[in-house]
C-alpha cells in the first residue's frame, strides 16, 4: 500500500516555514527547509547520534546544487541567508514542487525545458544518508555541481572559522571529515574554504546566538542526460564500508514506508501519521527508544510513556513496544541513568504514573498476561519509592514544582504546581485501578490496591471541584501561591486543560459522572483548531504567543499557548459523559502539510490563527492524534 503524497507548488515551496525531516532509526537525522534555507542550527543533511550517548553531533550540513545548462548558463539552486542580511543565491524561486512520498522528500527545480530532481532518504539502522538528482527533462544533457558544506558540531551549538580548519583525510570518490563521517560521490574536486556568516533567522528569533561559518569541503560533478541519475552518499559509523548505491536507499525507504503502512493497516491521513510516527521510534545501544522531539529534544520517561499507545499499539509495533516498557521499568524503578527510558531531570512526576498506564494499556490491548505478571509488583515498588501520598486523604501531593508544565524563569516557576495538582491525581487514581487490573491479571490479590484506589478516588470528587464548574487545577497549596483562588486560597481554580484526564483516562475518578457543563465550559475556552489552550484567554497571565528569547517562550509554554497533544485526553473526556467527538482533528489533520510537513507541531500560539511554535516535529502530538484519528473517526 502506497502513502498518501503530500504535494506543495511553486508558492509553498517559497515558504521557510514549511520543514521536512527524515530519520535514520538511531536517533540521526536530516532536516530543513522546503525551500532549503537553513533557518536552524539543527538543519542538515547528516546528523549523526551517538549510540550509547544519544548526543548528537551535526556533519554535513547542506548540498548545494548548480546546474549548467546547454547554453552555457549557470543557475544556482540552493539559497543560504547571510548575517550582513543578504539572502544569495535564491534558487529556491525555480523549485517547481515539493512532495513528501512515501515519507520520501523530493525536489523538483524546473528552468525552462529541463527539470531537475532531488530525493533524499536515509538508511534504516545507519547513520547514512543518500541523494539523488535526476534530470527529467531537457533537450540535452546537463552539468550538475554539488557543493559539499561541511561542519562537524555538537548539534545545539556552532562553529567557526576561529575554531580551526576541519580535518578532512582525501579519499577516492570524496573525503573524510574529522574521522567521523564520509562522503562519496562522482567527480570530486577538493576545496577547502570557510564559507563566513551563515545565518539562521529561527535561532536569532530563540533569542539564541545565530551564525556559524561552513567548511566546502568539495564539489561533485557530472554531466547527467534526461533519465539519467547522479547519486551521493553520506555516512557515519565504520568509514571502510561502503553504503549501498543512493537510488537503492531510496527504493529501499519507500518499500519500508509502506511495510510501515500496511503493518498499522492505516489508511488516509492515518498513513501519513504512521509514517511521522515511525520518525520517533529509534533503536539505541539497549534497545528501543521514542525521540520526544525533532530536532533539539531526547529522550525523557513522560513523553515515552505518553505517546505510547499511538507509536506503538496504533502502530502494529506492539512487540517493540514491550521490549521498550520492560527496560523502562527496570531503569526507572533503578533511576539509571542513560539515553532510554531513563529517570531524568526534565520528567515529572506525572512519568511513572503515565509509565503504569502505557503497561495497563499494553496489557489490555495485546491481552498480554505474561508481561503482567513480571511489572505488577516492579511498578507497585516504582510508584511508593517516587510519590508522596498524604495519608489524610490518599492523594498524591507535590513539595517541588516541578510537572509536565516546566517553564522556568530566573525568577523561578511560571506555573507552580506545588501541592496537589489535577492532573497528577487523576492519573494516581488511573495507576491504582491499573495496578490492581495487573495483579488480578497475574493472579494475585488485588484487594489492598482496590481500597486504596476507591479512597483516592473519593477523596479526588470531594476536593477538586471549584464552585465556577470546573475543576481546581491544584488543591492544597501554599497559601501565597495562589492568592486569587475561590474560597480557600490554598487551591487554584484557573482553567487549564489538566483537568481532562479526571474524564478521559480507563479508569479516571470522574468517570461516569455525566459532568457536561464542566466540559462545555473547557471546550469553549480551550479548543482551537490546533489543540488545547494551556490557560483560558480570560484568565490572568495568559499569552497569546509563544515566541521570543527564551525566558519569554518559557512564560508563555503553559499560559496560554496551544498544546495538539492535549486533543487526545479532550476526545477522551468528551466521549466519557457522551459529548459528540465529531471534527475535533480536522484542524491537525489540515496541519500536516502546514509546518513540519507529514507532522505535528509541538505547540503553536495561543490566539488565532495559531500560529505553530516549539519543536517542528512531536511525538505526543503525532501519536495522540494518530490515537484519537483511529478512535474517533471524522
Amino acid at each position: 500500500m502506497a502513502g498518501v503524497p503530500i504535494t506543495l507548488g511553486p508558492h509553498g515551496c517559497g515558504s521557510p516555514d514549511r520543514e521536512w525531516l527524515i530519520t535514520d532509526g538511531l536517533g540521526g537525522y536530516a532536516t530543513g527547509t522546503v525551500p532549503g534555507l537553513r533557518t536552524r542550527r539543527y538543519h542538515a543533511l547528516l546528523t549523526i547520534a551517538d549510540r550509547t550517548s544519544a548526543t548528537r553531533h551535526l556533519a554535513l550540513a547542506a548540498l548545494d546544487l548548480t546546474v549548467t545548462l546547454p547554453s552555457g548558463a549557470k543557475v544556482p539552486l540552493y539559497t543560504h541567508e547571510w548575517a550582513s542580511g543578504v539572502t544569495a543565491p535564491q534558487g529556491h524561486r525555480h523549485l517547481e514542487s515539493f512532495a513528501l512520498v512515501d515519507g520520501v522528500p523530493r525536489w523538483r527545480w524546473r528552468i525552462g525545458d529541463v527539470l531537475v530532481e532531488r530525493e533524499i532518504a536515509m538508511r534504516a539502522g545507519h547513520p547514512s544518508v543518500a541523494v539523488t538528482h535526476r534530470v527529467l527533462a531537457g533537450s540535452g544533457p546537463v552539468g550538475l555541481a554539488v557543493a559539499a558544506m561541511c561542519t562537524w558540531r555538537d548539534a545545539h551549538g556552532d562553529r567557526h572559522s576561529g575554531d580551526g580548519p576541519l580535518r578532512v583525510e582525501q579519499t577516492a570518490g570524496g573525503v573524510i571529515v574529522e574521522d567521523a563521517y564520509r562522503l562519496l560521490g562522482p567527480g570530486w574536486q577538493p576545496g577547502g574554504e570557510w564559507h563566513l556568516q551563515a545565518y539562521a533567522r529561527e535561532e536569532a528569533a530563540r533569542g539564541l546566538p545565530a551564525t556559524e561559518d561552513l567548511w566546502h569541503a568539495g564539489t561533485y560533478s557530472a554531466r547527467v542526460a534526461p533519465g539519467e541519475v547522479m547519486e551521493i552518499s553520506a555516512w557515519g559509523g565504520d568509514l571502510a564500508e561502503r553504503p549501498p548505491a543512493a537510488a537503492s536507499v531510496i527504493t529501499a525507504a519507500r518499500a519500508r514506508s509502506r511495510e510501515l503502512i500496511a503493518a498499522a493497516k492505516a489508511e488516509g491521513d492515518t498513513e501519513t501519521l504512521v509514517l511521522a510516527a515511525d520518525a520517533f521510534v529509534v533503536r539505541g545501544a539497549d534497545g528501543p527508544d521514542v525521540v520526544a522531539g525533532y530536532p533539539w529534544f531526547g529522550s525523557y520517561l513522560g513523553d515515552t510513556m505518553t505517546a505510547y499507545e499511538g507509536l506503538f499499539l496504533d502502530t502494529g509495533r506492539a512487540d517493540e513496544g514491550r521490549e521498550l516498557l520492560l527496560a523502562s521499568v527496570r531503569r526507572a524503578a533503578g533511576a539509571v541513568s542513560g539515553p532510554a527510558g531513563a529517570w531524568t531531570p526534565r520528567d515529572s512526576p506525572d512519568a511513572p504514573l503515565w509509565l503504569v498506564h502505557a503497561v495497563d494499556r499494553h496489557v489490555h490491548r495485546a491481552g498480554d498476561a505474561d508481561l503482567a505478571a513480571e511489572l505488577a509488583e516492579p511498578l507497585a515498588r516504582l510508584l511508593n519509592d517516587r510519590l508522596d501520598v498524604d495519608p489524610g486523604d490518599g492523594l498524591v501531593r507535590l513539595s517541588s514544582a516541578s510537572s509536565w508544565m516546566n517553564g522556568w524563569t530566573e525568577d523561578g516557576p511560571v506555573t507552580p504546581r506545588i501541592g496537589k495538582p489535577v492532573e497528577i491525581n487523576a492519573l494516581w487514581v488511573n495507576a491504582l485501578a491499573a495496578l490492581a487490573d495487573l495483579q488480578n491479571e497475574a493472579g494475585r490479590d488485588d484487594t489492598e490496591l482496590r481500597a486504596r484506589h476507591a479512597r483516592a478516588r473519593d477523596s479526588f470528587r470531594a476536593r477538586f471541584r471549584a464552585p465556577e464548574g470546573w475543576l481546581y487545577d491544584v488543591v492544597d497549596g501554599p497559601a501565597t501561591t495562589y492568592p486569587l483562588g475561590a474560597g480557600n486560597s490554598r487551591d487554584d481554580p484557573s482553567l487549564r486543560p489538566n483537568q481532562l484526564f479526571a474524564w478521559s483516562l480507563p479508569h479516571a475518578p470522574l468517570r461516569g459522572e455525566p459532568d457536561r457543563d464542566a466540559l462545555h465550559r473547557l471546550g469553549a475556552a480551550l479548543l482551537t483548531p490546533l489543540g488545547l489552550r494551556t490557560l483560558a484567554p480570560t484568565e490572568y497571565g495568559y499569552q497569546r504567543e509563544h515566541r521570543g528569547g527564551r525566558d519569554e517562550r518559557d512564560i508563555a509554554y503553559h499560559q496560554g499557548t496551544v498544546w495538539p497533544w492535549l486533543i487526545g485526553a479532550y476526545a477522551d473526556a468528551c466521549a466519557a459523559v457522551g459529548l459528540p467527538t465529531d471534527y475535533l482533528v480536522t484542524g491537525l489533520e489540515a496541519h500536516l502539510s502546514e509546518w513540519g510537513v507529514g507532522s505535528v507541531s509541538e505547540t503553536a500560539d495561543g490566539d488565532p490563527p495559531h500560529r505553530a511554535t516549539g519543536s517542528p516535529f512531536s511525538a505526543r502530538s503525532v501519536a495522540e492524534l494518530l490515537r484519537t484519528s483511529q478512535r474517533y473517526p471524522s
